[in-house]
């Protein structure tokens, strides 16, 4: 991924003997880069479209200038059959210069801290906690490539989950038809069409309006499927992001983990119920109707289908319904849902090696149906790249469930406390230079702009300070670098996990305030430092 970042870092502040110290003693930081990755939702797809389908398939770093949110790339990088993926993305940050002047925390070692917060000369104290610093620690009195204007930007807003054409809310869950759905339509009509026109050659063309409403139909069924998940993770108090339709069937994106095997369980089981029933209505329904006719061609059509989604996502394999299933089963049994992610990764693993290899053994033997008589070379090359599509989907969404099964369990190591960088408090009217005098001898790594009462009213943006030139800092005031705070940018410093970076995402921002339970200030949150926080908690093994 891109990675962005600068060097050539003047030097802070007005005090000689600071300047003198800086030229003799300190070393450049090196630059960070993150890569950016997050938790994803757990999703259940529903599986192959039926038969008459043919196969198919289907961020820059962040600037300086804009809030990013650490906790999104990891769904946006997850492939639509399993929660999880590796699309990456990183941001560097400015590193310090030998000219610079030698912050105390920019070492990260305790011992060269420096005065405390406290000892700040002007304005109010933040507290004299002691804040364990993130790595790779770096002072504000850097400057960098970037071209900023030194203007605070308020923080955009999160994106909406998109995903094609918003078809409606049903629960108040979007359901989106991806644009892959349009050419499975199409494939269905042209195939199923064929079909309709050797057991209904009397429809002549009409047959492809018949084969386009059973494509409809089918993936209506399909999106039942996923409304039985939605209702059941609603039903669980587990937030749905959306549903989407696409090519090979659909995705229900669930937020959050179940919290018990028992409804993980249920949550799974609920979508292939589904298609069951469904199957045996249209089964009902082909009943009251006379065989050989249009009704009667589409609903043993559409009987059949279901009962084929049904069957695949029983398969106990992830990431398949029957795979989370099986999880469910086996963390029951350990009472640990690791094991159970790694017994159904590593026997969806399994389960794509025998569809890439009994898929068209089967068809070649007749076995789904189809006589040596009607397989020809195309079909042959057909059932072969089919199975390799839905094995490769299998094999990475086992994968990709491993992954995010590790993710979770390392998500505890991320807690605001001990990411918390230490910061000093300024009016409102203070020169940027001066604040960063202040904050390099209290060996602070960010600014919390506050009234004369000392409550905090805005956080002056790291990045903000970037753009600012050397020789215009001591005429800037920090109020003009700072971002109102906001309710959702204030933090308890005892989050940690998953609610951790639930909060971070509901308000999209560089940095936050992190506040004790008694309203006392306690430092400032970097989103950057969460990100390099969240790596860090990834590359270590489970």
């Amino acid at each position: 991924m891109d990675e962005s970042g600068g060097s050539g870092q003047p030097r802070s502040g007005t005090d000689e003997a600071t300047e003198r110290h800086g030229e003799q003693g300190a070393s450049s930081a090196p630059a960070a880069g993150a890569t950016r990755s997050g938790p994803e939702r757990p999703e259940h797809p529903t599986g192959p479209t039926p038969p008459t389908a043919a196969p198919g398939t289907s961020e820059a770093a962040p600037s300086p200038d804009r809030p990013h949110d650490p906790t999104d790339s990891a769904h946006e990088a997850a492939t639509h059959s399993d929660p999880s993926s590796g699309a990456e993305d990183g941001a560097e940050v400015p590193g310090a210069s030998p000219d610079q002047a030698e912050a105390p925390a920019g070492s990260g070692s305790p011992d060269e801290a420096g005065p405390s917060a406290q000892d700040a000369p002007h304005g109010p104290s933040v507290g004299a906690h002691p804040h364990p610093e993130p790595e790779h620690p770096r002072t504000l009195a850097h400057s960098g490539t970037g071209t900023g204007t030194g203007k605070a930007q308020p923080p955009r807003r999160g994106r909406e989950p998109g995903g094609g054409l918003l078809m409606g809310r049903p629960f108040g869950v979007p359901v989106y038809v991806a644009p892959s759905w349009f050419l499975v339509a199409a494939l269905i009509t042209w195939v199923f069409g064929g079909q309709l026109d050797r057991v209904l050659p009397e429809l002549g063309a009409l047959r492809y309006l018949v084969s386009l409403f059973f494509a409809v139909a089918f993936y209506a069924s399909v999106l039942v499927h996923e409304l039985a998940h939605t209702v059941a993770a609603l039903r669980f108090k587990l937030p749905v992001r959306r549903i989407q339709l696409q090519f090979f069937g659909g995705v229900s994106e669930i937020e959050k983990e179940a919290e018990t095997p028992g409804r993980e369980f249920v949550l799974s089981f609920v979508g292939p119920l589904l298609s069951l029933v469904l199957s045996g209505l249209f089964y009902l329904a082909m009943l009251a109707v006379e065989p050989g006719t249009v009704p009667g061609v589409l609903l043993a059509g559409l009987m059949i289908s279901n009962l084929i989604v049904a069957a695949f996502n029983l398969l106990p394999g992830l990431p398949l319904d029957g795979g989370r299933m099986l999880r469910a089963v086996v963390w029951k049994i350990t009472g640990r849902p690791m094991s159970g992610t790694i017994a159904a990764a590593w026997v969806g693993r399994a389960l794509a090696v025998s569809v890439l290899i009994g898929l068209p053994l089967l068809t070649q033997s007749g076995a789904l149906g189809a006589t040596q008589d009607h397989v020809g070379g195309m079909d042959t090359v057909t059932d072969a790249l089919l199975a390799a599509i839905l094995a490769a989907i299998i094999w990475t969404g086992a994968g990709n469930s491993l992954r995010m099964a590790r993710l979770r369990e390392h998500l505890p190591e991320l807690r605001a406390r001990s990411l918390t960088r230490r910061a000093v408090p300024v009016e409102t009217s203070t020169p940027l230079s001066e604040a960063l005098r202040r904050a390099n001898e209290a060996g602070a790594r960010a600014l919390v702009v506050v009234d004369a009462d000392g409550e905090p009213l805005s956080l002056v943006r790291e990045a903000a300070i970037v753009g600012v030139p050397e020789h215009r800092r001591p005429w800037v005031a920090v109020s003009g670098l700072a971002q109102d705070l906001t309710d959702g940018m204030r933090v308890s410093a005892e989050l940690a996990g998953e609610a951790l970076l639930d909060t971070l995402r509901a308000t999209p921002a560089t940095e936050y305030l992190v506040v004790e339970d008694s309203g006392e200030i306690y430092g400032v949150l970097s989103a950057a430092d969460v990100e390099r926080a969240f790596v860090k908690a990834m590359a270590r093994p489970s």
